[in-house]
């Protein structure tokens, strides 16, 4: 009997999707892979977004050769019918509805199998297929019963990250030494919060991994300028040179690239900020982990035999392990355990919409010279570092009470590393607090006395971070203090915000701040 097809999605692109002996189908297995343009047009993605993945898929097909068969459709119902003769007829209620529909066989080889999506919505529109079998997810350190095996057994206490993350690292031995972690402490997070160098405009490290385009990014290039001329799709963001792996041996480039030239000087800086350098010392991973290409289990792994052959510090190995076999495996966990109700959780009421400036990535409309930095480089790139996203974008989300649902789409659409699994916990729970503190212990904004600290983006900014009103008022400070007298109620019952609401008691000008708050709206800052 001929094995049956194995369909693989746009961040499934590893061998590891295709491999028998880890549950994969079976090694003689037919692929089907389907670009579908439907998914372009459900939202205004970033431009270099649309191409990373493209190209990532273009390029898997080029190397599976005949195994697979690539389909350009306009949804992926019309795909699989086109691919394997599966139909999936769509239910009245307009666009998405086939997602919830019943598919039809026609004819017996029709079967086919998937594994298990990264998002709810694709997860029900293959759960709606007759006849596919739905394999066990693949990218990921833990299997989703093992979590909530482990959430089960929690005795009531909170499904912090620090507690799960110190579970991963005993049940994949990972920087252990015996039942001990390495070094004696299970968390270096102090060592790694130091301000950037003064007086440097970048790190003295070499610069992190590049690749060179080909043919297949010149026919994406030339697909997404006709789509875009034909008013077919829209995007935000340029597409500059790509900057990111798009098949296996790039990935395994950019890993050991950084592994051996950037991973010794990962940790120490990893919260800093520096306007001429973005990418820092970090990894990049993020895009190759997400798209499949990558494998956590051997990033790790690496990271940890550079520590033990004494080629990277402790602190810098904890921080890149903590990154993925910590948060990055948490957030994944965190979005199917959390169930699709998380996606309207709005306990701070924010409902303001994302104004425009925002929304077209307009960094040259705003004068704050971080924000307008960082979203120069969301613009440019489709990227920036955790800490431009937490501590300036989101921070400016958060303290003007923009909608959570609305700021979850906008980090979605993007950034090229963000997929519905990525941005659903993240900015719900950990950038805007709309969980009401299911996910962290506070809300996560500052005034601009931290980004001073921490980057090299106060000294030419028109605003002062010390100041919270007049002409050079910081919008971040004035935010900050605008944002905690909004919700001082909520606030002053947290251990962890409790003291700084009493601070506003302190603040003699207090009206004339909330009026500048007020005044600015939603107009650039």
């Amino acid at each position: 009997m001929a094995p049956r097809p194995h369909w693989i999605f746009g961040d499934q692109l590893g061998p590891h999707f295709l491999d028998p002996r880890h549950g994969g189908p079976d090694a003689k297995a037919p692929v089907v892979m389907i670009e579908a343009r439907s998914a372009l047009r459900r939202r205004r993605f970033h431009r270099a977004k649309a191409h990373l993945v493209l190209s990532a898929m273009r390029h898997r097909a080029a190397e599976l050769g005949d195994r697979v068969t690539y389909v350009r459709a306009e949804t992926y119902a019309e795909g699989l019918e086109r691919a394997v003769g599966l139909r999936a007829p769509r239910r009245p209620g307009g666009a998405g509805a086939e997602d919830a529909g019943r598919a039809e066989r026609s004819g017996a080889d029709a079967r086919l199998t998937v594994c298990h999506p990264t998002s709810r919505p694709a997860l029900a529109f293959v759960n709606g297929l007759d006849g596919v079998e739905v394999l066990p997810a693949k990218g990921f350190l833990v299997p989703r019963d093992d979590f909530e095996a482990w959430a089960g057994h929690s005795g009531g206490r909170s499904l912090r990250m620090e507690g799960f993350y110190r579970w991963v690292r005993g049940r994949h031995d990972l920087l252990m030494d015996g039942d001990e972690p390495a070094g004696g402490t299970w968390n270096l997070d102090h060592d790694n919060r130091e301000p950037p160098p003064r007086g440097h405009d970048t790190l003295d490290v070499r610069g992190p991994w590049q690749p060179r385009e080909d043919s297949i990014d010149e026919e994406v290039r030339r697909d997404l300028d006709r789509w875009e001329r034909d008013g077919d799709v829209s995007f935000v963001g340029r597409d500059g040179p790509r900057r990111f792996p798009v098949t296996r041996r790039e990935a395994l480039s950019a890993l050991r690239h950084f592994t051996t030239h950037r991973l010794p000087d990962f940790g120490r800086y990893e919260d800093a900020m520096l306007a001429a350098d973005p990418v820092m010392s970090h990894s990049l991973l993020s895009v190759p982990l997400n798209l499949g290409l990558l494998d956590p289990a051997e990033c790790v792994e690496r990271a940890e035999q550079a520590w033990r052959a004494g080629d990277a510090p402790l602190n810098s190995v904890e921080g890149f392990v903590r990154q993925i076999a910590g948060w990055r495996e948490y957030v994944w966990q965190l979005y199917w355990h959390f169930g699709e109700d998380y996606r309207t959780r709005n306990a701070l009421r924010h409902t303001t919409p994302l104004p425009d400036w925002f929304l077209d990535l307009d960094a040259d409309a705003v004068t704050a010279n971080c924000l307008s930095t960082v979203l120069a480089q969301v613009r440019d790139t489709g990227w920036t570092h955790h800490i431009p996203r937490l501590m300036v974008l989101g921070s400016r989300a958060l303290q003007d009470g923009w909608d959570p649902a609305a700021a979850t789409d906008w980090f979605h659409r993007c950034f090229v590393d963000g997929y519905d699994w990525v941005m659903l916990p993240n900015v719900v729970g950990m950038s805007q607090y709309a969980d009401g503190g299911l996910m962290t212990t506070k809300p996560y904004t500052s005034g601009g006395a931290y980004i001073h600290r921490m980057s090299d983006l106060c000294g030419p900014c028109a605003y002062r971070p010390t100041d919270r009103t007049g002409d050079h008022a910081c919008p971040y400070t004035t935010g900050y203090w605008a944002f905690m007298d909004r919700h001082r109620t909520l606030l002053s019952a947290n251990h962890r915000t409790a003291r700084a609401v009493k601070g506003l008691d302190r603040l003699k000008d207090l009206p004339e701040l909330l009026e500048t708050a007020r005044r600015r709206g939603a107009s650039p800052p």
